[in-house]
């Protein structure tokens, strides 16, 4: 008989969201959570208090985007997220903060989380040139007709 390792266990996080869009600083978690999971599902909530564009839509977009990359899936969701988590299979929750107020946030979810689910989280801090980057600022540059391209994954259609 031998013993299994938790090494011997395929590390899969769910990266949740509404990705209203999913912009470069999204991408830029997705391809560094690659670096510390086997498999990433990002979970396009479907939130009934952000209503701007179509769920399906969204996943449909990101999937294109991470067509060519086998470790990441893309779903729409409407539950609670630990709870669609455990559904998938997830056990780490990946998150990321680009200021205090983010990580305050992000950390409060983090133990409650915890404490219901079992479920760790992982925060990866977003690169400094990324951190002003938002699905809200990139929503409201769009409104008032500026070019976002720059703010979005190459490729990425909407």
């Amino acid at each position: 008989m031998t013993a299994t390792s938790t090494t011997d266990k395929e590390r899969i996080a769910l990266f949740p969201g509404t990705f209203q869009p999913f912009t470069i600083g999204h991408a830029d978690i997705v391809r560094r959570g690659l670096d510390l999971f086997d498999r990433i599902i990002i979970a396009v909530g479907v939130n009934k208090t952000k209503p701007i564009g179509s769920a399906d839509d969204t996943v449909a977009a990101i999937r294109n985007l991470y067509k060519d990359e086998p470790r990441v899936s893309v779903e729409a969701y409407s539950s609670l997220t630990v709870d669609y988590a455990r559904q998938c299979g997830a056990t780490f929750l990946l998150r990321g903060v680009r200021s205090v107020k983010d990580f305050e946030y992000e950390r409060d979810m983090a133990e409650v989380n915890s404490h219901i689910a079992g479920i760790e989280t992982v925060i990866l801090f977003s690169r400094p040139e990324l951190s002003a980057i938002s699905s809200t600022v990139v929503r409201e540059l769009e409104t008032f007709g500026h070019d976002i391209s720059s703010f979005l994954p190459q490729g990425y259609k909407r």
